[in-house]
């Protein structure tokens, strides 16, 4: 079963599938020369609507050009997704197949932790929810910068997330950090 949910960028939409696509992480396609390595987000580019492909652990979301609307989108992506699985074709592999989870990097200090930990618990979960995910990128002089990926990359609610929504929490949470920037 494939169905879609609304995301706050009014040019993507999320289509939830009824299985795990990444175990662990996520994957952002940008652009069609960024799918090495990701059979299922090539094949949807062949779609002149696809703008961009991002794939979550039971989900993906695909932003569409201006020129589309979602009613000509929906039917024609829900069946490529249904036919590509009842195929068994390959959803990732190379890289994304064996990627470890990243964010539990050995050697963090204690300060790149605790922000990692509540962007892991409280953010991402609620930003995957809308079809999109917040990576962390680092850590320096009060400063965390964060990567946009899926619905959140040009979402027009993306600043007042990212500023009143984690920038509140993390300040609040883990006195160190002052700001949060996105890169």
């Amino acid at each position: 079963m494939i169905y879609t949910e609304i995301t706050p960028n009014p040019a993507s939409l999320k289509f939830v599938v009824g299985r795990t696509l990444m175990p662990v992480g996520t994957a952002d396609f940008p652009d069609l020369a960024s799918t090495e390595d990701a059979p299922i987000a090539r094949k949807l580019f062949d779609f002149r609507f696809v703008e961009r492909v991002f794939v979550g652990s039971n989900f993906i979301t695909i932003t569409k050009t201006s020129d589309f609307n979602w009613e000509e989108v929906i039917p024609a992506v829900k069946d490529f997704l249904k036919s590509y699985f009842t195929n068994n074709q390959p959803i990732l592999t190379g890289k994304y197949a064996e990627m470890a989870e990243a964010a539990r990097a050995e050697g963090d200090d204690e300060v790149t932790a605790r922000i990692k930990s509540l962007l892991e618990s409280h953010v991402r979960p609620a930003v995957a929810m809308d079809g999109g995910d917040i990576i962390f990128d680092s850590f320096d002089n009060g400063v965390v910068k964060l990567v946009l990926q899926g619905s959140c990359s040009g979402c027009p609610s993306s600043t007042m997330t990212l500023k009143s929504g984690i920038e509140n929490l993390l300040t609040r949470m883990v006195p160190e950090v002052q700001t949060v920037e996105a890169v």
